[in-house]
């Protein structure tokens, strides 16, 4: 009778928070070699957090430092996801722990991440840069069932912030609040929110409004993770940043400050940086250790 391996550890994390009890959780396998997708699921699922993190061998020719690439896997409860900020933030501090501050590489399904931990005053920070972000148009009629499942209408929307569908490794269609309070009434059809969200292959809505030139507040319906709301969003952050700046809403080189879970009781805060000549978007937070 052939014995099956042992069951591996799961790390739970939070991003974009120094305090457990803020920012996004996710769960962590810094070994994953001996699973298989189901298995994947079943954790991550089983944890009930908007997306675990699964790490694999590194990938022929991925490169980097010896010993720090890796391959990466995300799965939400419901679905395999092609990339995520919040556990790629978490797996990278969960690895710092073990072997010390430094360059990390991650080949995800999007494209390679490379992610830098430094430790700043006793704290470690994991700063990824994202892969290639593209902006697009959304269609009309797209537009209206999107903003019909939210129960938004559209003098609801900052008419500053044209409404775009943005990628720096997944999609998400950005749409800005006129208004905190409209930000912080969030009530929507769950079920039909996720059916366009499908149908236009989305991973979150990246919700905003823009507290200052470079402060914003955001939020993230993400029915088709299986969850309501995911509390911090790196993945969309980057989308966000590539989105702002293209569309001329922010400097070419600019820092901005991304609040979020403050209405769902978890605040988190991300920081993202944009360099003039460079697309790629950087998004950097803090994270703790649950349990």
């Amino acid at each position: 009778m052939t014995t099956p391996p042992p069951r591996p550890e799961v790390l739970r994390y939070t991003a974009f928070s120094s305090t457990p009890d803020g920012g996004n959780p996710a769960g962590v396998v810094l070994d994953a070699t001996d699973l298989d997708d189901g298995d994947m699921l079943a954790i991550a699922a089983g944890l009930g957090y908007s997306e675990s993190a699964f790490l694999t061998p590194p990938p022929e020719g991925l490169g980097g430092p010896q010993g720090r690439s890796y391959g990466i896997r995300y799965f939400s409860p419901k679905a395999e996801v092609p990339f995520c900020g919040h556990a790629t933030v978490a797996t990278a501090l969960a690895l710092a722990e073990r072997t010390g501050p430094g360059e990390l590489v991650f080949a995800t399904r999007a494209g390679t991440v490379p992610v830098e931990v430094t430790e700043e005053g006793g704290a470690l920070r994991a700063t990824l840069t994202s892969v290639e972000p593209h902006i697009e148009e959304i269609a009309r009629a797209d537009l209206a069932e999107a903003l019909a499942a939210l129960r938004w209408d559209a003098a609801d929307l900052d008419p500053g912030f044209p409404p775009r569908i943005a990628f720096a490794g997944a999609r998400h269609l950005v749409l800005a609040a006129a208004t905190r309070t409209r930000l912080a009434d969030l009530a929507y059809d769950f079920a039909r929110l996720e059916a366009v969200m499908h149908r236009l292959d989305l991973t979150t809505l990246q919700l905003v409004w823009r507290e200052s030139a470079t402060v914003f507040h955001v939020r993230d319906p993400f029915p088709v993770g299986g969850v309501v709301e995911d509390p911090a969003t790196g993945a969309a952050a980057a989308a966000f940043g590539a989105y702002a700046r293209e569309l001329g809403l922010v400097p070419e080189d600019a820092v901005l400050t991304l609040h979020q879970g403050e209405d769902l009781g978890r605040p988190g805060e991300l920081t993202v940086t944009l360099r003039a000549g460079e697309r790629r978007v950087r998004v950097s937070g803090t994270g703790a250790r649950i349990g």
